[in-house]
């Protein structure tokens, strides 16, 4: 299978910052339920301290973390739907490929969320961290290493997406809106 080239991806790169600011959608739920494994979900439960319900992340821990535990900033990966589609040249059979749980047609740049806005899916509520969402060597085998390369350009457009935390747990559902949660005063 062929991989798009950076000028391809760049030239690409409008339709992932010109996607909606404040409300967009859930467009596809995917879990991973062990290493290199997928299930595409129409709905999926949301827990606070171990983010999707099924899902390996709290298994599988984190190599970087002291005790080697999952890290607790990273319980979602979110990415956008214009930069998945991008990458995957088209093909949404090969979205889960990118190892996200949700892929989500809204704008996840540091502008639009910055770390700690808070966005509702369902009836759950999870808040943008500040641990760096990056493409991994399996990223860049399964996309192209131009791919990946774009997808950590840029720090600021978050090409390769986000991590977040659940604040509120809860039912997503693929199609529901996902808006930024408005805070009380």
């Amino acid at each position: 299978m062929g991989h798009l080239s950076s000028e391809q991806l760049q030239a690409g790169s409008y339709a992932v910052v010109s996607s909606p600011t404040e409300a967009g959608t859930v467009d596809l739920i995917v879990r991973r339920p062990d290493i290199d494994q997928r299930e595409v979900l129409t709905e999926a439960e949301l827990a606070v301290g171990t983010g999707m319900v099924g899902d390996s992340y709290v298994a599988r821990g984190d190599r970087k973390t002291p005790d080697g535990a999952a890290h607790p900033e990273a319980q979602l990966n979110l990415m956008n739907t214009n930069a998945v589609n991008l990458v995957s040249d088209g093909d949404r059979e090969r979205w889960p490929l990118a190892g996200d749980q949700l892929f989500v047609d809204l704008n996840l740049s540091q502008a639009n969320l910055p770390t700690g806005t808070r966005l509702q899916l369902g009836s759950a509520v999870i808040e943008v961290s500040a641990k760096p969402h990056t493409g991994c060597a399996k990223f860049g085998a399964r996309f192209g290493l131009d791919a990946a390369r774009w997808a950590n350009s840029s720090k600021q457009e978050r090409y390769r997406g986000i991590n977040a935390m659940v604040i509120q747990a809860g039912t997503v559902r693929q199609g529901d809106a996902i808006a930024k949660v408005r805070p009380t005063s």
